[in-house]
């Protein structure tokens, strides 16, 4: 057997990357303890429609379906703009990372415009969290999302201001966290619209 076959591969000198977890670790368990609020809500959604199934099913056709996809897609591309918010704060661009939020929050903005024509159109029929089981979730779910919604403004404005005044040392790993909520937010609602105004 020759030495060459013994040989060992070539190494570049170089270790590879550091894996991390993007953002605080105290995020990460504040979006479980999220997340699992939400699969409550959502598990009690769904047994009390196992039992009202026409309620429910009469409820959801007097949703507007427009108006939450049209939300959707608000959500869906906000979170698309704090991802190229965050690559950019990466790549050396605190200008550009804090354009990204700025369009983050007016996806945001528009998102919390078409839910208060939703409500007002719900009100304006005399619907409260009183007029059936179906309202009760519906007006508690989505006003409960409506909350995360709002803070989440909140943070991506914090962040916004902190870039606009110069990045310092934590300011990447703070971004990446307001990121990870935003995203939760998104997902959240992802799974809501379809439960809530879709399947039936």
């Amino acid at each position: 057997m020759s030495t060459e076959s013994l040989a060992l591969p070539a190494t570049t000198g170089t270790a590879p990357p550091e894996r991390r977890l993007a953002g605080d670790l105290a995020i990460w368990v504040f979006i479980c303890a999220e997340l699992l609020a939400f699969a409550v809500f959502f598990v009690a959604y769904g047994v009390a429609r196992a039992r009202h199934v026409d309620m429910f099913n009469t409820g959801q056709l007097t949703l507007d379906r427009n108006a939450g996809a049209l939300n959707t897609v608000l959500l869906i591309t906000g979170s698309w703009f704090v991802v190229q918010a965050v690559a950019r704060l990466r790549g050396g661009d605190p200008g550009g990372s804090a354009g990204r939020l700025l369009l983050a929050l007016a996806c945001g903005g528009g998102f919390l415009v078409v839910k208060v024509f939703e409500y007002k159109a719900k009100f304006a029929l005399g619907i409260s969290l009183s007029t059936d089981t179906f309202y009760m979730f519906y007006i508690s779910l989505t006003f409960f999302h409506l909350m995360h919604v709002l803070l989440g403004m909140v943070i991506l404005a914090l962040l916004w201001n902190s870039l606009r005044r110069g990045p310092g040392p934590t300011t990447l790993s703070s971004l990446e966290s307001g990121a990870a909520y935003w995203h939760m937010v998104d997902l959240v609602w992802i799974i809501l619209f379809p439960l809530v105004y879709v399947m039936r």
